[in-house]
């Protein structure tokens, strides 16, 4: 039985370079070196992509929903050029304290791709940089991978139990050549 080639990546420190004050526009959004041609590779092996954030810096309104689109405009123009393509980018507007159910580490944004495309996300890769994608990614059991780009290094240093099992990976595009290698050669 073949299984649907569909990933999930966290933005923020795993497509793009991340900054602790946020990024607020187009200009400041910079992709990781090699993310660009991950998601082209990616793409080209047969995965349906989509990207999952927290953007908390509307709630906290450090930019607003045009600046948002501005960046995944770049985004999608940049993945374009090389070939990639994104099924969807989806996005948790939300501050920290309102506890809504799309705020990872919460399930809720994950669970609107399985809505948005019927699949079953059982088993399939999430990858991110921090703890709250590894424990969105287990609540609705997929495959957590995490990369050390963004928070990830720090994520690791937090040496939780919760990490066990995860597979790390430098970068985005160290951890795309693994699951094409699996998935293709499985």
């Amino acid at each position: 039985m073949s299984r649907e080639r569909f990933v999930l990546l966290d933005r923020d420190g795993v497509i793009n370079e991340d900054a602790d004050d946020y990024i607020r526009c187009a200009a400041q959004w910079v992709p990781i070196p090699g993310s660009m041609e991950a998601i082209a590779a990616l793409t080209h092996a047969g995965f349906r992509i989509a990207v999952v954030s927290n953007q908390s810096g509307l709630a906290r309104g450090l930019f607003d929903l045009g600046a948002l689109n501005a960046m995944h405009r770049k985004l999608h123009e940049l993945v374009s050029l090389r070939g990639g393509r994104l099924e969807m980018i989806l996005f948790c507007p939300h501050g920290p304290g309102e506890n809504c159910a799309c705020r990872k580490p919460r399930p809720g944004l994950l669970r609107s791709v399985s809505d948005r495309t019927g699949l079953d996300l059982r088993g399939l890769p999430f990858i991110g940089d921090s703890i709250s994608d590894v424990r969105a990614a287990r609540e609705v059991g997929m495959k957590p991978m995490l990369v050390k780009s963004g928070k990830g290094r720090r994520t690791l240093g937090l040496g939780t139990a919760e990490l066990q099992g995860v597979s790390v990976f430098e970068d985005l595009r160290a951890a795309t050549d693994e699951l094409i290698n699996h998935w293709c050669n499985s």
